[in-house]
């Protein structure tokens, strides 16, 4: 593994995610403060995302531009899920639970269409010293975004286009 390599980068965030989903679900967690800590790295990982990786994948030719493309709609069909769990009265109670599930589905099916396309074409397309200025710039742009307070839910509601 290289530092700072934007795929290796990527899918340890992925896999916070999902430890955060995991979290969510556990009646022994603050299932609260997991959300927050999912909004705000959902968010700020999106961010970077479509601001630094995406615009620059779809300049190669083996990277399938439709997919890149696809991944931001499903950017947005995450933080549509992510808000309306966001908007639960109370945490843990049936509509939470229901809410996240739509959540879980939503970002599973994100997380699994990257990695076997797009980041699998990165891998292969996309030499190792781009991959590591690509996830500079990821992590830099993500970093901002977190020291921004990205994950609140006004900003949510914008990044969800309501």
């Amino acid at each position: 593994m290289v530092a700072h390599d934007v795929v290796e980068t990527i899918l340890k965030d992925h896999r916070t995610m999902e430890d955060l989903l995991r979290r969510m679900r556990s009646a022994d967690e603050d299932r609260a403060h997991a959300l927050g800590e999912f909004a705000s790295l959902l968010i700020a990982h999106e961010v970077a995302e479509e601001a630094e990786v995406y615009p620059a994948l779809k300049r190669y030719k083996d990277i399938d531009s439709d997919e890149v493309e696809h991944g931001e709609e499903e950017h947005t069909d995450g933080n549509e899920a992510l808000l309306d769990l966001m908007e639960v009265d109370e945490v843990g109670d049936e509509e939470w639970d229901e809410k996240l599930e739509k959540l879980v589905k939503a970002v599973a099916h994100h997380l699994d269409e990257e990695e076997r396309t797009i980041l699998n074409d990165a891998r292969a397309n996309v030499s190792d010293e781009r991959r590591v200025e690509l996830g500079r710039a990821f992590e830099r742009v993500r970093a901002e975004q977190l020291s921004a307070g990205c994950g609140d839910v006004e900003n949510v509601r914008r990044a969800a286009k309501r």
